[in-house]
C-alpha cells in the first residue's frame, strides 16, 4: 500500500505532467510548423536546439536553468523586478524545467506529423482563397491529429520520469516539488523498499501501458491513413 507521502508525490507528478503538457502543445506546434514549412538557415541550428535534451545530461540542463533563475541569473532579476518570487524550489520552477527538458518529445512527433500531410493539402486550401491561418486550422491540424495524440502522450510520459532535473531544480520538498522520482530516491536511501517497490510498480506499469498504447494507436492510425 503506498503511505501519504507516495500519494502526494503522485498527485504531484501528474499536475506537474499535465501542466508542462498543455504548454508545450502550445508551444512545441508553432515551433514544429515552423521547422517544417521555412527555408532559413536558423532551421538546422534551431533544430539542434530543440532536440539538445535527448543528448545533454539532465543534471547539466538543471545545473544552467538553475543559475538563470537564480537571483543573479537573467531570469531571476526580471522575475524580481516584477515582484515574483525566485522559481528555483517552487511548483513553476519544475514547470520551467519540464518545459525545457520535454520539449523535444513534443516537437519532434509533431513535425513528423506535419511533414507528412505535404504541401499539396495546403495549396489546395490556398486554390479555395483560405488564409495560411485558415488552412493550419482547417487542413494541417486535423490532418495532423495522430500526431498530436502521440506527442501528447510522450510528453506526459517523459515528464512523469524526470528526475535529474527536478531534483536540481526542485529539490526536495514534500508537496511543493517532491515528484514520484525523487519520492522514490527518498525510499532507498532511508532502506524503505518495501515502499520503493508499490511506487516503482506502479510508474513501471504506466510506463508499459503508455508504449503499448503507442504501439496499438501507430498501426491503426497508418490503415486509417
Amino acid at each position: 500500500m503506498l503511505d501519504s507521502e507516495a500519494l502526494q508525490a503522485l498527485w504531484l507528478t501528474l499536475q506537474l505532467s499535465t501542466v508542462v503538457t498543455l504548454i508545450l502543445l502550445v508551444i512545441g506546434t508553432p515551433i514544429a510548423w515552423w521547422l517544417v514549412q521555412t527555408r532559413h538557415w536558423l532551421k538546422r541550428p534551431i533544430g539542434a536546439l530543440v532536440a539538445l535534451p535527448l543528448v545533454l545530461p539532465p543534471s547539466v540542463l538543471g545545473f544552467y536553468l538553475l543559475l538563470a533563475m537564480g537571483p543573479q541569473g537573467l531570469v531571476g532579476q526580471f522575475t524580481r523586478a516584477l515582484g515574483i518570487d525566485q522559481l528555483p524550489f517552487t511548483f513553476w520552477g519544475l514547470v520551467i524545467a519540464s518545459v525545457f527538458y520535454s520539449l523535444p518529445f513534443m516537437v519532434q512527433p509533431l513535425q513528423t506529423a506535419f511533414e507528412a500531410v505535404g504541401k499539396r493539402p495546403m495549396e489546395v486550401a490556398a486554390t479555395l482563397r483560405a488564409t495560411p491561418l485558415d488552412a493550419f486550422f482547417s487542413v494541417a491540424l486535423p490532418m495532423a491529429l495522430p500526431g498530436f495524440v502521440t506527442a501528447s502522450i510522450m510528453t506526459f510520459a517523459h515528464t512523469v520520469g524526470e528526475f535529474g532535473v527536478v531534483l536540481m531544480i526542485g529539490g526536495n520538498i514534500a508537496g511543493q516539488t517532491r515528484v514520484a522520482s525523487v519520492q522514490i530516491y527518498d525510499y532507498v536511501e532511508a532502506m524503505q523498499y518495501s515502499q520503493a517497490h508499490s511506487l516503482s510498480a506502479i510508474l513501471l506499469l504506466f510506463s508499459f501501458l503508455v508504449l503499448l498504447a503507442l504501439q496499438v494507436w501507430r498501426p491503426q492510425t497508418k490503415r486509417e491513413v
